[in-house]
C-alpha cells in the first residue's frame, strides 16, 4: 500500500492511535546510508514510508513503535529510554507497542546478533531530538519568541525569561504542521539524565502482574489447537498413518498430514486439531503412524567427530583468512604446538517452548507469535502460499527466550498450512520434546589449532574447524568458507601476529543447524581462546600478559588493566586456580577471569567469575549486567551439563531430566564491569557467552594440571 493512498487520519486509525497527535518518524532516501527524519503530514505529502515512529497524543502520552522483537535481553527497556533522553520526557511516560513485520518499511527485522541497540540508536537519538526540537519550535511560535529562549524538559517546553510552559500534548497540533529539522546537535554523554542510568525495566511489572502478551497467551474468538507429530529422524517422511483411534479422543476435530519447510527440505508431519492443547496432545498419542527412515544417513555422535577430526588432520579446508607464511614457520619450528578441540550439539531449549497463532482468511494472512525475525516469516509465508507482501500480516508477541531459534520459520509455517486446512484460527504448540528432538541445533564442531613460539614469541597461528555451515543449510555456497571462522577472534592480533590462517574444512550431516547464542563464538572461542592459554605456557607466560604483548590497541590494553585490577590476578593466592579469556563478537569485547578451588575430597569449585566488557556506548547497566551474567550461565551449561546426542538417527536427549541445566547451586558469584568510553555501541545479548569456556578450563589447569579439549565435561571428574 503507497503511503501517498492514505490520509493522516487513516494512518493514525490503523496504528490504534488518537487522531490528534504529532508522529514522526525515521525513512531511508533512496541511496541514502543515513535515515533522515519525518512528519507524518509531510512524509504523506511528500510520498515518504516511514520506517519508525515516535507518537506523541494531546494528553502528553508517548507511544514508540519498536521494529525489534523483547526476549529478554531489554530491548523494551532500552528503546524507550533513547527515546526518552532525547525528547525530554520522563520513561514512566514512554510506552512501546511491537511494529508488524514489514521488510520494506522496517527494513532489518530480525532480533539477533546483538543488533536491536547497536545498530539503531544513534537514528533513536536522532528520532527523539527532532520530534523536541519540532515541539520547542511550536511552542516559540505560540508565544511569538525566539526559539534561542526556550528550552524541553519533562515532557513540557519552557520559556527560559518568564517560566512560562506548554505541555507536550498543548503543542502537537501546531508541531504536527511543522517540517522536522534537517539536523540536530545531540547531547553529551556527560550531560544524559537517563541514559547511562540503571533505570527500571518497563517490561518487568506486565511479567509479574500478568498483563504481559507470550506466545501462549494470545487468543482470538473461535481459535482451536494443534499439536504435529514429525518423524523422529529428521529426514524421514510418512508412509501411512491411522488417525481413527485419536478422532475418538474428545476434543478432537481434525487430523491430517502436512509438510513443513526446512531450510531447503520439507518435513512430514501428522497435525492433530483440537478445542485444547491437552485434547491435541492426547489425540496425538492415540495416533498409530508408519515412518519410511530410508535412504539417508542415521547419524551416530561418535561417526560425526571421527569423521571431522579425519577432515582436519587431512585437508586444507577452504580459506577463510590467511596472512603471512604459518605453514613455513611450523615447518621448520622447534617450539609448537598442534592440537584439537571439540564442542558439542546444543538445543537451544527457551523456557517458554515454540508456538504461534494463525488465522488464513480469503482476503489476508495473519500471523501472531513469538517472533525473532517478522520479515524473514512474512517473505518464506508468502512464497510458500503465493501471497503477496500486504496479504501477510505478522505480529510479534513478548518472547519467552529465543536465542536464535525463533528466528526461523518452521513454526510459523506449521500454524499457517493447519489455518488453511481448517479454515479457522490456530495456536500451534511444541513440547519440550518437540522442541529438543527436531532442532535445529548449534553444530557441533571439531577444530585443529597449530602454533609456534620463537625466541619466547608467538610466531604462527593455524586454525582449521569443521562443522556445519549455517548458510549451507540456507543454500549458501558451498565452495566458500564459513563466513563466521573467525568469530570471536580479536582484530588486534592481526597486526601484532603477521602470520596466520583461518580454515573452513566443509562437512555435512543431515542434522539442520541454525544461529545459538553468540553463533560461532561460542565454539570459535573455546578453541582459540584454550589455544592461546596453551601458547602461553609453551612460551613460559602468564596467560594474560601473554595476551597484552599482542593486543596493542589502547580500549585492549585498558581492558586488561581492568582484568588484573577487580581479580586481583597479580595477587593469586598458590591454592587457587585462575584462568582467563578475551573474546570478541557483535562489535563488543569481553574479558572473563574464572577463580576455582577445591577442597579435600570435594570437587573443583567455581568460586568467582569477574567479567569485564567493552560494548562503548550502552544504554542501561541493569541490562548490560544482566546479559553477561545470563550469558555465563547458558555457557556453564553448554560447557559443563548438556549436549545433544545422536545414535542411530535419533536425538537421545528428550527434555531436562537428560539434557541437564545448571541448579542454582552450582553458580558462582559473577561480577560485571563496564568499560567506560566514548565508541560506538557494540551488541550485550551474545558476547558475555564465549569467554566463559575457555576462561574455565584455563583455570582448571591452573588448579589440578589437567588440560580439557572437549566440551562438555564434568565437573565431579577433574
Amino acid at each position: 500500500m503507497s503511503v501517498s493512498n492514505i490520509s493522516r487520519r487513516n494512518f493514525l486509525r490503523a496504528a490504534g492511535l488518537t487522531g490528534t497527535a504529532l508522529l514522526v518518524g525515521l525513512y531511508f532516501p533512496s541511496g541514502a546510508e543515513e535515515a533522515k527524519v519525518a512528519a507524518a503530514d509531510s512524509a504523506v505529502a511528500s510520498d515518504i514510508e516511514m520506517n519508525a515512529w515516535i507518537h506523541i497524543d494531546t494528553n502528553g502520552k508517548v507511544t514508540i513503535f519498536s521494529h525489534r522483537a523483547e526476549m529478554g535481553q531489554g530491548a523494551y527497556q532500552s528503546v524507550p529510554q533513547i527515546v526518552a533522553e532525547e525528547l525530554e520526557v520522563n520513561l514512566n511516560d514512554v510506552n512501546i507497542r511491537f511494529a508488524q513485520g514489514d521488510r520494506q518499511k522496517y527494513g532489518n527485522q530480525v532480533t539477533g546478533g546483538s543488533s536491536t541497540i547497536r545498530g539503531s540508536y544513534k537514528n533513536l537519538l536522532k528520532l527523539g531530538a527532532s520530534a523536541r526540537e519540532m515541539l520547542i519550535a511550536a511552542a516559540a511560535t505560540k508565544w511569538n519568541v525566539p526559539v534561542t529562549e526556550c528550552y524541553a524538559e519533562a515532557g513540557h517546553v519552557i520559556h527560559r525569561p518568564t517560566g512560562n510552559k506548554f505541555h507536550y500534548g498543548e503543542l502537537v497540533e501546531a508541531a504536527s504542521k511543522l517540517e522536522a529539522p534537517k539536523d540536530v546537535v545531540l547531547k553529551k554523554r556527560s550531560d544524559y539524565k537517563q541514559i547511562g542510568k540503571p533505570l527500571h525495566r518497563q517490561d518487568t511489572p506486565l511479567k509479574t502482574n500478568g498483563k504481559a502478551i507470550f506466545g501462549l497467551d494470545f487468543k482470538l474468538p473461535g481459535m482451536l489447537y494443534a499439536v504435529v507429530e514429525r518423524n523422529p529422524r529428521l529426514r524421514g517422511t510418512l508412509k501411512s498413518f491411522d488417525a481413527s483411534a485419536a478422532l475418538k479422543v474428545p476434543g478432537v476435530k481434525k487430523v491430517f498430514k502436512i509438510q513443513t519447510g526446512v531450510f531447503q527440505t520439507f518435513r512430514d508431519g501428522i497435525a492433530v486439531v483440537a478445542d485444547s492443547t491437552w485434547a491435541a496432545i492426547q489425540g496425538r498419542k492415540a495416533l498409530t503412524i508408519e515412518w519410511d527412515d530410508s535412504g539417508f544417513e542415521h547419524v551416530n555422535t561418535p561417526d560425526i567427530y571421527k569423521k571431522q577430526h579425519e577432515l582436519i588432520n587431512n585437508e586444507e579446508g577452504l580459506s577463510a583468512r590467511k596472512q603471512g607464511d604459518p605453514d613455513a614457520i611450523l615447518n621448520t619450528a622447534t617450539q609448537k604446538l598442534d592440537l584439537v578441540y571439540e564442542t558439542p550439539y546444543q538445543s537451544h531449549s527457551a523456557m517458554e517452548p515454540l508456538n504461534c497463532v494463525a488465522f488464513y482468511q480469503p482476503d489476508k494472512l495473519e500471523i501472531w507469535g513469538p517472533i525473532q525475525a517478522p520479515e524473514w516469516v512474512q517473505d518464506y509465508i508468502c512464497a510458500q502460499f503465493k501471497l503477496p507482501k500486504e496479504k501477510v500480516i505478522v505480529n510479534m508477541t513478548f518472547l519467552g527466550g529465543g536465542f536464535g531459534r525463533k528466528a526461523f520459520m518452521d513454526y510459523p509455517h506449521e500454524a499457517c498450512l493447519i489455518s488453511k486446512e481448517t479454515g479457522t484460527p490456530v495456536q500451534v504448540v511444541w513440547t519440550r520434546e518437540d522442541d529438543m528432538t527436531q532442532g535445529p541445533y548449534r553444530a557441533g564442531i571439531s577444530y585443529r589449532c597449530q602454533g609456534a613460539i620463537s625466541n619466547g614469541q608467538l610466531s604462527a597461528l593455524k586454525f582449521r574447524m569443521a562443522g556445519q555451515n549455517t548458510a549451507h543449510w540456507q543454500g549458501g555456497p558451498k565452495d566458500r568458507a564459513n563466513r563466521s571462522t573467525t568469530e570471536g577472534f580479536l582484530a588486534p592480533y592481526y597486526k601484532s601476529i603477521k602470520d596466520i590462517s583461518f580454515a573452513d574444512v566443509p562437512f555435512e550431516t543431515p542434522i539442520p543447524n541454525i544461529w545459538w547464542r553468540s553463533v560461532y563464538a561460542s565454539t570459535n572461542g573455546f578453541a582459540y581462546e584454550s589455544f592461546l592459554n596453551e601458547m602461553a605456557h609453551l612460551a613460559g607466560k602468564d596467560p594474560l600478559d601473554f595476551r597484552r604483548g599482542y593486543l596493542n590497541e589502547e580500549r585492549e590494553q585498558k581492558l586488561i588493566d581492568k582484568m588484573e585490577q577487580v581479580s586481583g590476578w597479580k595477587l593469586k593466592n598458590k591454592g587457587d586456580g585462575f584462568g582467563v579469556a578475551i573474546t570478541e563478537c557483535f562489535g563488543t569485547t569481553v574479558g572473563q577471569i574464572v577463580k576455582v578451588s577445591k577442597k579435600n575430597g570435594e570437587k573443583v569449585k567455581i568460586d568467582k567469575v569477574w567479567a569485564v566488557v567493552d560494548c562503548g556506548w550502552y544504554v542501561n547497566p541493569d541490562i548490560v549486567h544482566a546479559q553477561v551474567e545470563g550469558a555465563i550461565v547458558m555457557a556453564l551449561g553448554a560447557a559443563t551439563t548438556h549436549e545433544i546426542t545422536f545414535k542411530d538417527g535419533l536425538v537421545e536427549q528428550r527434555n531436562f531430566y537428560n539434557y541437564l541445566m545448571p541448579r542454582i547451586n552450582d553458580m558462582p558469584l559473577v561480577e560485571v564491569h563496564i568499560m567506560e568510553n566514548d565508541a560506538n555501541a557494540g551488541g550485550v545479548g551474545e558476547p558475555g557467552l564465549p569467554p566463559f569456556a575457555p576462561a574455565l578450563t584455563e583455570a582448571i589447569f591452573d588448579l589440578t594440571g589437567k588440560r580439557i579439549r572437549k566440551l562438555p565435561f564434568d565437573m565431579a571428574t577433574v
